[in-house]
């Protein structure tokens, strides 16, 4: 059985033992998160308006962390224009432990 969950505007499909790297969430490593439901896919499907009723995704943090730098260059021509500016995006990385529906 597999789901649709929801977390930082992105959209995952999870079953139980996956890991994923999620937008931050405030949460201890360690600790257990519940992740809101959009579908519960298998034998029976069932779709959420808009989320699935009585459905739960259970997730354990694993780590928290910073993914690797990219840089922006901005750039116009004819005027001197020139940035860099680089940014590092900070991220949850979470193992489902049950997927229930």
């Amino acid at each position: 059985m597999f789901a649709i969950v929801k977390s930082g505007g992105k959209q995952y499909r999870v079953e139980e033992g996956d890991v994923l790297r999620l937008e931050a969430i405030e949460a201890e490593v360690g600790t257990t998160v519940d992740l809101p439901v959009l579908m519960i896919g298998g034998d029976t499907p069932k779709i959420g308006t808009p989320l699935v009723d009585g459905a739960t995704v259970s997730a354990e943090v694993v780590e928290h962390g910073r993914g690797d730098k990219i840089y922006v260059k901005k750039f116009k021509a004819k005027s001197n224009y020139r940035r860099r500016t680089g940014h590092r995006q900070a991220y949850t990385e979470v193992r489902v432990t049950a997927v229930n529906g």
